[in-house]
């Protein structure tokens, strides 16, 4: 049993200051790309800076993108979103096409998610003043001074014949008296 728990605060999922409602905006502030230029740890950023770092940026407008070659030192990327908050991931030894997974994840969410213990999986701003629904809320009151088993209550619905049942009885109608007209069978 670790303590960890008690140390990352806890909270309910939500969207930041209503995003989606009226127009997106996208939370990631900037990316700041360390590397080192010689390390082969550094291989799989290279590659990415310089195959697909533009065409990031040009589908990106919204997000600042610093590169920082640094000597000798583990390639990391440092994502910095609106609300203030930095997450950071190490890509060490990691390939250009994990290194695009990574900043898509970084571009997409608001935060980073797995610093929060989740209280709930569900959480309303506005709860209900009638209280929650139970199969008793919309249920006949005479059911609390009658005492059970009871026929009438337990009688199934009278309801009106569905279509599929109609069109069996004028099929059935229309076998047994080939002569007669379909609407004279209905009756």
């Amino acid at each position: 049993m670790s303590n960890r728990s008690l140390v990352i605060k806890s909270g309910f999922l939500r969207a930041p200051l209503s995003n989606g409602i009226g127009r997106y905006v996208g939370q990631l502030q900037r990316i700041t790309l360390k590397f080192c230029k010689s390390h082969p740890t550094s291989k799989g950023m290279r590659d990415f800076l310089e195959n697909h770092l533009l065409d990031f940026a040009k589908e990106n407008p919204g997000v600042v993108v610093y590169v920082k070659p640094r000597r000798h030192r583990t390639p990391v990327m440092l994502a910095e979103y609106l609300n203030g908050e930095k997450h950071w991931v190490a890509v060490k030894n990691f390939e250009s096409l994990h290194i695009q997974k990574w900043l898509e994840l970084m571009r997409t969410q608001a935060q980073d998610g797995s610093a929060m213990r989740l209280r709930k999986m569900w959480h309303t701003e506005f709860p209900s003043i009638q209280g929650p629904w139970s199969p008793f809320t919309f249920m006949n009151p005479i059911s609390n001074i009658t005492k059970f088993p009871d026929n009438q209550l337990g009688a199934a619905p009278n309801q009106k014949p569905t279509a599929t049942e109609i069109l069996l009885k004028m099929y059935q109608a229309e076998k047994n008296h080939p002569t007669k007209s379909i609407g004279e069978n209905i009756n």
